[in-house]
């Protein structure tokens, strides 16, 4: 079977990445947790997921039937590292909503004409109408971590958008809209494990692109450009929810109920809602670099 970029995945796992990397993938069974310092040693059970998930989920269409009902704007903007189930995490949240009021926005490198518009203005144009859900899969922090570790910009141009990001968000609060930002972290040992597979598995090769193959040789960087996006855009109108996600199913339903917990909506049952896992999901002091 022909590997994307011929392979870069693999031969980073076995020429480059650190021993204690390489060690921990090696000797995982598939349900371990191969983070030393995540609070659990092992993934939690599929049974308990799906009945926790199926609580949710209804849970959710009621959140979508009472934004529908009172013109609610919501905006879940998911960041993290590459491979630490952003996507999973999303489809999760949409897969027994009506799609028309549900969207996602997962935007592609700018065009010519939207680098020269303000930085922000792209983003603006897929903003939910009343009675939307829209789920940003990456966003205008960008500009705050990948393109600062891949030098796409300037340090002033960076500069300037965490001098505007917090009146940005700001204006989004106060015009009513409702905002989320999950930043989901993934151990580097976990990472490369998953990235491995999905070079291995022809139906997820697609994921894959060169700037996952080339962020594996910057994770000093992207930590230290991640700290500090963190810190600086973290406020009181628009606070980070950090998760940690090496167990991917803890991590979906914590940003969930996250959001449930958030929102008036009506007919709520705090029961099935619950409280998101604390141990996981908290603000940037829990940010595992």
């Amino acid at each position: 079977m022909d590997l994307p970029f011929d392979g870069a995945i693999s031969a980073f796992h076995e020429n480059d990445a650190p021993k204690d990397i390489r060690d921990a993938i090696a000797r995982a069974d598939k349900d371990d947790i191969l983070n030393p310092a995540y609070p659990y040693s092992e993934e939690m059970k599929k049974k308990a997921y799906e009945k926790d998930l199926e609580k949710l989920q209804i849970e959710l269409v009621k959140m979508q039937a009472w934004a529908k009902e009172t013109g609610a704007r919501v905006v879940c903007v998911f960041e993290g590292r590459d491979a630490a189930g952003k996507g999973g995490t999303i489809k999760r949240f949409r897969e027994n909503l009506n799609p028309r009021g549900a969207r996602v926005v997962a935007l592609s490198k700018p065009t010519e004409t939207e680098q020269g518009q303000w930085y922000f203005q792209r983003y603006i144009d897929h903003l939910p109408t009343a009675g939307e859900i829209v789920f940003f899969d990456r966003s205008w922090y960008n500009r705050g971590v990948v393109e600062k570790v891949f030098g796409f910009c300037t340090d002033d141009q960076r500069e300037h958008f965490f001098r505007q990001v917090p009146d940005f968000e700001q204006m989004l609060v106060d015009e009513g809209i409702y905002l989320f930002k999950f930043w989901l972290n993934v151990g580097r040992a976990e990472q490369l494990r998953r990235f491995l597979k999905r070079e291995n598995d022809p139906l997820k090769q697609w994921k894959l692109s060169w700037i996952d193959v080339e962020g594996l040789k910057k994770w000093d960087a992207y930590s230290a450009a991640i700290k500090e996006t963190l810190d600086r855009s973290h406020t009181d109108h628009a606070p980070w929810t950090v998760i940690r996600s090496d167990d991917k199913k803890r991590a979906r339903l914590a940003a969930i109920r996250t959001v449930l917990n958030a929102l008036p909506y009506d007919r709520k049952t705090d029961k099935s809602v619950g409280s998101p896992d604390d141990k996981i999901c908290g603000g940037p002091d829990i940010w595992d670099a």
